[in-house]
This record gives structure tokens, C-alpha cells and sequence, in this order.
């Protein structure tokens, strides 16, 4: 039998036992079999990683950010060099092509070059003379301890990326509640947020159940929330954490949309549709599973989709041939599939069937291929619920107008995609969607860490956003000081000069 891991929780600088009697067992999704087992934290435990937060908080809170930031550069130096290491962490649990677990780990890196700015980006502002003899200054500070509640789908980009990096640098603390399915990434960035010199209690990670986590949501010394996951839970998380004062930014689900209009190149356009659906097995809430098309470029579109698909290759992650890889788990691969026999049964059209798929020598792992929907209607929850798979929908429209107002009718709104040479509509179309993330001719319009990851409707609950100028206000709170001085020598002249000399 392989060596099965046994991980520990990591709580003021170090790992350590747990009394927890329940485990949580680790598989890998390509092959099925068991490769680790991660305690469920006990409700003591989380405490007391907060209270190692809070610990170590006032010390790391009055370190010149200049010296935060420079920690940063030495963590990203980290990741940089352990980069295949981490990408193969990444692809074993989770289930993503090396290509894509390569990608994952590259936005963590990218999100700590981000932090690496914060002297910058932490920069308050100043008027002279707001009122006659008056300055003002604002100034940026970090708040205490903030908590983060991560989904599987991205082992690296979200907690290590979004969440903790941008938290610290500002000179907060964080507690780190990864996904069940997938916390071995987190952890092995445990060790390097310790060897770049993070101070101990700065960084806690702590596997535990939605329980255990719930204490998050409701602890006095946890001053912020920052969630991803469903809309259920984002809605529940959002509205238990502010009204105990907490900061809250939830980002939940998503079904985005692409119009794509006549005029657009079918090769090309089917091809980012392709990679923007299928990509990471569609697990992703920046996928693109449903096509809105105009009904006089439909069929062909379809067929060279269909076509572009049945190329590529399904396989376990770690192969570097793979195009599409294993969905993250055996529990999600029978979401999936009652998806698929729920778009059967709604009566969509059902033109390429993932369901069958066999991988030679990897029978067990959770397979499933490209999976194509064509003549989805509005009344189809198919085509208007997240699936989280690769499943691809195909609405069809008679023009702009109705593709757009069939967007906007969505109660999601992450990202929206227009496929199209004219600049006319690719205008309008920036301007009227719903989308907070909108592409033109890009399947995946997801900015780079200076802009914000900006969900809106039901995608997004809260009022600053992950990355960018958003993240770094909301993991600080802002300070305003008016000044007036007094010149003390003129004072004195003023005493003499109007002295009349009497005792």
C-alpha cells in the first residue's frame, strides 16, 4: 500500500497535533485512490488559531511596510522556485492539467508581486489648507485579524493568492480555512509563508468543517471575512458576519454568458469557446458554459466546437498531453452527471456525451468529457444554473437585442463575453451588460491583480473586491487627521505689543 500523508493543522507558527478523532481523507482525482488524510480542526483549535492571531497582530501591525513588503518579495522568490513543485501539488488534488495547476499557481504568484507594492498601494492623501491654517491627511491602516473561507477549485490562486498575502502585507493577521478536498496546497504554503520570514501567529491554516468555520463568522476578534463559494453559503456568510460588524466580500457563483454575433470567425471563436467552457474542467466561476448565437452562424459554430472537442485529449492531471482533466471529486462527478440527465429530460439537444468517458489505466478516476447542449431554452434550469463542469450550453437568438436582454435576464453575473468584429456592438454590448468582468473577443476576461475580480447580482456580495486598489481598502481602514499649529513666537510679539504697561 502507498504511504498515505497524514497533514496537521498549521496554528502560530508551527504544525501541530490535533484532538480531533475526525479525519477528512484526501484523493486524488485522476486515479480515485486515497493520498491523504487532514483532521477536521476542533472549535478549540480554530480559537486558538485566532487567538494566535490576534497574538501576534500589534507587532506585525507597527512593522514599517516597506519591511511587510519586504517579506513579500522573499515569499514570491519562494513560490517562484518551488514552482513545479507546487503546480504537481496543485494538479494531484484538485484534478487540473499540469498546464492549468501551472496557471493556478502562477496567479498566487502574481497576487504576491501585487502585495509586493503595498508601499505604493497603501499610500494615503493629503490637502494643505483645507480650511485657513487646517491640513488634512488620510491614512491607511490595517484593521486585526481577518479569516478566509476557500473553495476547492483553486488550491493556490484563491486562498494564497486573493486572500492571504494582500491581508498580511497590510498588516493584518489571517486564519486560513481551506476546502476539505483540497488543503495540501495551503499547507505547503504554510512552510513558505514561515521560511520568507511571515512572524509566527501572521498565518494560521486550519482544515476544519462549515462547524468549526461558522466561529468565524461570529468571533469578536475576527474583524473581516473574505469567502468564495456558492451563493447559498455566500448569502449565509454575508449576512451572519455583518451583523456582528464584520467587513464581508463574498464571491459565489456564476453562469456566464457569451453572444457571439455573425459577423465573428468561427475558427477562432469557437476555439477560445472551447478552451474559455472546458478549461479546468469548466470548475471555475470565470468559465464560460453557455453561448448565446445568432441563429444564421449557429449550426456551423456548433459543429466546429464539437469538432475542436472531440481533439482533445481527457486524462489524468499530471500527464503533460492531457487537455482535460478530472473533475475534483467523486461526490462532484455525480453533480455533473444528474446535470447532464437533467438537460436530457428538460429536452435540450444533447450533440457531444461526456458521460461514457474511460481513461486507459486510470478506471477509477472521476472522468467526464466535453459535454455539448444545443437549442437551450430560458425555462431550462441547464442553461441557467452553475453546473461546475464541463457542460457547454448553446442558446440561440435572432440578434444583438435579444442575446443581450437573454444575458442580462441571468440572475449571475460574474463576467459576460461578446465574440464579434464590429466595434458598434462590442461597445454597446461593454456598456449594457450585466457582467462585472466583460471580454471582447476573450473567453476569459479575468484582469490582472491591479484591477479588481469585480462579480456583480448574485455573483457577488459586499462592497470592495478582491485585487487591485479594492483589496487593499478593504483589508485596512482609514484614518483622517486635521492639524492646525500655532505660531508660538508671533503669540508672544501679540502678548508685548498690547501690554499698556499698568500692574
Amino acid at each position: 500500500m502507498e504511504d498515505i500523508r497524514i497533514m496537521k493543522p498549521f496554528i502560530g507558527g508551527q504544525f501541530v497535533d490535533s484532538a480531533s478523532e475526525k479525519f477528512n481523507t484526501i484523493y486524488d482525482p485522476s486515479t480515485g485512490k486515497v493520498i491523504a488524510k487532514v483532521p477536521c480542526c476542533t472549535k478549540d483549535e480554530v480559537e486558538k488559531a485566532i487567538e494566535a492571531a490576534k497574538a501576534a497582530y500589534p507587532a506585525w501591525r507597527d512593522t514599517p511596510v516597506r519591511k511587510r513588503a519586504a517579506v513579500m518579495m522573499k515569499l514570491r522568490n519562494l513560490i517562484e522556485e518551488h514552482m513545479e513543485e507546487l503546480t504537481l501539488l496543485c494538479a494531484t488534488e484538485n484534478g487540473k492539467a499540469l498546464s492549468e495547476a501551472a496557471g493556478d499557481v502562477g496567479k498566487a504568484l502574481e497576487m504576491t508581486e501585487l502585495a509586493c507594492s503595498a508601499p505604493s498601494l497603501l499610500m494615503g492623501e493629503s490637502l494643505m489648507n483645507t480650511s485657513t491654517g487646517y491640513d488634512t491627511t488620510l491614512y491607511r491602516e490595517p484593521i486585526g485579524v481577518f479569516a478566509g473561507i476557500a473553495p476547492w477549485n483553486f488550491p493556490a490562486m484563491i486562498p494564497v493568492g486573493w486572500m492571504a498575502p494582500l491581508a498580511i502585507v497590510c498588516g493584518n493577521a489571517f486564519v486560513l480555512k481551506p476546502a476539505s478536498t483540497t488543503p495540501m496546497t495551503s499547507l505547503r504554503f504554510a512552510e513558505l509563508y514561515k521560511e520568507a520570514g511571515i512572524p509566527d501567529g501572521i498565518f494560521n491554516v486550519v482544515p476544519c468543517s462549515r462547524n468549526e468555520a461558522e466561529i468565524f463568522l461570529t468571533h469578536p476578534d475576527v474583524r473581516g471575512i473574505t469567502f468564495v463559494g456558492s451563493t447559498s453559503v455566500g448569502q449565509h456568510v454575508y449576512a451572519t458576519a455583518a451583523a456582528h460588524g464584520k467587513r464581508v466580500q463574498c464571491l459565489c457563483e456564476a453562469k456566464n454568458h457569451a453572444l457571439v454575433l455573425s459577423d465573428a470567425p468561427i475558427t477562432r471563436t469557437a476555439a477560445g469557446i472551447m478552451n474559455s467552457s472546458f478549461g479546468c474542467a469548466g470548475e471555475r466561476c470565470m468559465a464560460l458554459p453557455v453561448v448565446v448565437a445568432e441563429e444564421s452562424i449557429a449550426d456551423e459554430l456548433v459543429a466546429e466546437i464539437v469538432r475542436l472537442c472531440k481533439q482533445q485529449k481527457v486524462g489524468p492531471a499530471y500527464d503533460p498531453t492531457t487537455n482535460l482533466g478530472p473533475v475534483g471529486s467523486k461526490g462532484h462527478q455525480k453533480f455533473i452527471l444528474d446535470w447532464i440527465e437533467k438537460g436530457i429530460e428538460e429536452g435540450a439537444q444533447l450533440v457531444l456525451d461526456g458521460r461514457n468517458v474511460k481513461v486507459e489505466g486510470y478506471e477509477d478516476g472521476y472522468y467526464i468529457g466535453h459535454t455539448i447542449f444545443d437549442h437551450v431554452t430560458e425555462d431550462m434550469t441547464i442553461g441557467t444554473r452553475e453546473v461546475f463542469g464541463p457542460v457547454l450550453c448553446i442558446k440561440r437568438v435572432k440578434n444583438f437585442e435579444e442575446g443581450l436582454q437573454m444575458m442580462n435576464r441571468n440572475p449571475f453575473a460574474n463576467g459576460s463575453v461578446i465574440f464579434t468584429q464590429s466595434g458598434y456592438y462590442a461597445r454597446e454590448f461593454a456598456r449594457r451588460t450585466d457582467g462585472g468582468m466583460v471580454g471582447v473577443n476573450v473567453g476569459i476576461p479575468v484582469p490582472i491583480g491591479v484591477f479588481p475580480f469585480s462579480g456583480h447580482k448574485q455573483s457577488f456580495f459586499g462592497d470592495l473586491h478582491c485585487h487591485g486598489k479594492d483589496a487593499f481598502r478593504f483589508y485596512t481602514e482609514s484614518k483622517t487627521v486635521t492639524v492646525r499649529w500655532f505660531d508660538e513666537e508671533e503669540k508672544k510679539k501679540t502678548e508685548v505689543s498690547t501690554w499698556d504697561g499698568s500692574l
